[in-house]
């Protein structure tokens, strides 16, 4: 005897419709960047080469974000041409984060800066980083957000210079640099060593002067 019972159905997406919604949580994610190299509202400094803003979850007081204004996805995109352009793009970053620590009246860690690019950015789009020393930020929650600036995942934009022009081109060797997300807690100015963020955190007081 059949079953009187109707067999349950399911709505099927379409394939249009879960491409558009790959599509648009791809181009979400990549795009970020791209979006608000447009964005004014957020834009501190722009010129014919390229544009600065705050990173949006900052890790630091002052954490910026220089990004070139023509599309290139990553360091593995660039070779010794783009030398003037890094060159230009760290003075910039320079510049912009003076202005900034001394309109906010910033001192010692708070006023002092490294320059640098991921090894692995989790964002597309070329930005360098310009970020204060004092790491004091609720948005630095993650033993991979201290690694990624404390460690030599973070690339000085010197180096990056220099190596560029020494061999036209970037290499990252990646496995080594996943391997250093991983590294203990360090406090980048002492040997000491904790076993989570709050504690680091709760150190990192003491640095500040």
């Amino acid at each position: 005897m059949a079953s009187s019972m109707s067999p349950t159905t399911t709505k099927r997406k379409g394939p249009l419709e879960n491409n558009n919604q790959n599509k648009s949580k791809k181009s979400h994610w990549s795009a970020a960047l791209s979006d608000a190299l447009d964005d004014e509202s957020v834009r501190l400094y722009r010129d014919d080469l390229c544009t600065v803003i705050r990173d949006k979850f900052p890790k630091a007081k002052i954490h910026l974000l220089v990004m070139p204004n023509e599309h290139i996805t990553d360091l593995k995109c660039v070779n010794d041409t783009h030398v003037p352009l890094l060159k230009h793009m760290l003075k910039v970053g320079k510049e912009v984060a003076e202005k900034i620590a001394a309109k906010e009246n910033a001192t010692g860690s708070f006023a002092q800066f490294r320059y640098g690019y991921h090894a692995i950015p989790s964002l597309a789009l070329l930005h360098m980083h310009v970020i204060s020393q004092d790491f004091i930020s609720p948005s630095l929650k993650t033993k991979k957000h201290w690694n990624s600036f404390t460690t030599s995942y973070f690339l000085d934009a010197s180096d990056v210079i220099d190596d560029l022009q020494a061999n036209h081109a970037i290499r990252v060797d990646v496995a080594r640099m996943r391997k250093l997300l991983d590294n203990e807690l360090q406090c980048h100015e002492c040997p000491h060593t904790f076993p989570t963020i709050p504690k680091l955190k709760q150190h990192l007081m003491t640095h500040i002067y």
